[in-house]
């Protein structure tokens, strides 16, 4: 423990009060604080002052752990308390689970056939969400996304929002409306 220290005094900081709590209970201001003192030990000391503050830091972050053997092996303390544990909550994660496992990887077709197959796809309906057209054709989210950006317009608004339609260059003569 250094036994020599230097202090350093300094009025660079905002004032403070000194409060304390009267008989009455209510807090009162005993006084203002405006000068600062700090105290630092010398510079011969300062090496073994770090290594004491790291120790000391060390000593209480770290956490004493003990083990204890439980003579009465009953099972009471091994049994969730009612309200902690929800079975319900563990079953649902137990099952979404498997589901993203079973998912296999889709392999891309060519994309001249790819664009006869979303030609054909649009001739039975004028509107596909992207959902809908991965289900129906089995391909990659994100080739199918670069094939409906080339071939279709994706509806922000209106009855059909978050779908897709043909560019009105790839609609048909009978599909397009009157003008």
């Amino acid at each position: 423990m250094p036994r020599r220290y230097s202090m350093d005094m300094s009025t660079d900081f905002v004032p403070m009060s000194v409060l304390s709590v009267v008989p009455q209970g209510k807090p009162s201001v005993e006084g203002k604080i405006y000068h600062k003192f700090d105290m630092k030990p010398h510079n011969e000391n300062i090496d073994d002052y770090a290594k004491l503050c790291r120790e000391r830091t060390n000593k209480y972050s770290t956490k004493t752990r003990q083990i204890k053997i439980i003579d009465n092996d009953s099972g009471m303390r091994m049994r969730p308390m009612p309200g902690m544990f929800d079975m319900k909550s563990s079953v649902a994660v137990e099952k979404k689970a498997p589901a993203k496992g079973s998912e296999t990887k889709r392999t891309r077709r060519d994309p001249e056939e790819m664009e006869k197959i979303m030609f054909k796809l649009f001739e039975q309906q004028p509107n596909w969400t992207l959902k809908q057209l991965v289900q129906k054709t089995d391909q990659p989210e994100q080739f199918l996304k670069d094939m409906l950006k080339l071939l279709c317009v994706y509806n922000n608004k209106g009855a059909n929002q978050g779908s897709y339609e043909l560019k009105p260059e790839y609609r048909r003569s009978e599909d397009k409306p009157d003008t």
